[in-house]
């Protein structure tokens, strides 16, 4: 992370002001606000709008300026207790240069999502020193598993202790099943740090990107072929992030084809590739990503992977 000291932000407790943003790509379907306000008050939480979430223009919420006002105002404002982005999509690295890092720090908050919002999350990893959250964005249904793990990390200061999976009984099973398998054996403890590889790689050179060293390095992704999921994983090994991570813990790379249209090998023979030489503990098919039921990870936390029980276990509570 840098010389910033790790900060455990305050829990969201009930009646805490949540603000609802949309940094990245715009809401498409007309009851995303409404969907999101109604998921807050269904958590006890109320929530605040952005003034300009429902804008759209191009790929984006709205021109970057006016994203980069909501999010530096949910990023500040003193009565703001969280921030909750809607989606992701496409849009936070333009405006991540401008973001008030420093103003961030002057009271520190729960940021929540995941997907585009892995750079926002890393950033303020690296910058402020804030445990940050890779969570579901506040525009989708919140299923009961997905409920349950976001409460039990962003609402309790005390330590939440092994992650579950949903409908998975224990033990190594192949992930096109949904489970979790081992790819190397062995447990490892570390600060988690991760999200959306795409994301995460397009940080590599930047003073956005915390470091990987002693961490275990979480990832997900979507809709992206396995060859493009190679070039990602040969860019991080390059630029030498691989080298001295503690474990791996892999999560679902949906919308990806087994096999190329020519006959290419599968993210299977890419993860074995590039990350069994690398001699530590490597697991994979965990619930994170693009998925209905997910995890909850705080970013900066002290976490434990054991590869050979596809369990990850949170060691201390990642708000105050």
């Amino acid at each position: 992370m840098g010389s910033k000291m790790i900060v455990r932000p305050p829990r969201i407790a009930a009646g805490s002001r949540v603000a609802l943003v949309a940094p990245a790509g715009p809401l498409l379907e007309h009851d995303d606000l409404r969907r999101a306000q109604e998921l807050c008050r269904a958590l006890g939480w109320e929530p605040v709008l952005g003034r300009n979430t429902a804008m759209h223009e191009a790929w984006f919420a709205g021109p970057d300026e006016a994203r980069l006002i909501d999010l530096n105002w949910a990023l500040t404002d003193p009565a703001i207790h969280a921030v909750w982005c809607i989606r992701g999509g496409y849009g936070v690295t333009r405006i991540l240069d401008r973001v008030d890092f420093d103003g961030s720090t002057r009271q520190p908050r729960p940021v929540l999502g995941y997907s585009d919002i892995t750079a926002l999350l890393l950033a303020l990893y690296r910058q402020a020193g804030c445990v940050t959250f890779h969570a579901p964005v506040a525009r989708r249904e919140l299923r009961p598993f997905s409920r349950t793990h976001l409460e039990r990390v962003v609402a309790s200061a005390s330590a939440p202790g092994t992650l579950g999976r949903p409908d998975m009984p224990q033990g190594v099973l192949v992930p096109e099943q949904g489970r979790v398998a081992t790819l190397a054996g062995g447990r490892a403890e570390g600060p988690l740090v991760g999200g959306n590889l795409s994301l995460l790689q397009c940080l590599i050179g930047t003073a956005y990107l915390p470091s990987l060293d002693g961490a275990l390095l979480f990832l997900e992704d979507v809709g992206e072929d396995a060859y493009r999921v190679d070039r990602m994983f040969s860019h991080l090994r390059l630029a030498g992030l691989l080298e001295r991570l503690a474990g791996v813990i892999v999560g679902r790379f949906t919308e990806m084809p087994a096999r190329g249209a020519d006959g290419a090998a599968g993210l299977d023979r890419v993860l074995a590739h590039y990350l069994e030489p690398l001699r530590i503990p490597v697991a994979f098919g965990f619930p994170i990503g693009h998925l209905d039921d997910q995890w909850t990870l705080p970013i900066g936390v002290r976490a434990c992977l054991d590869a050979d029980a596809g369990t990850v276990e949170l060691l201390e509570p990642a708000v105050s």
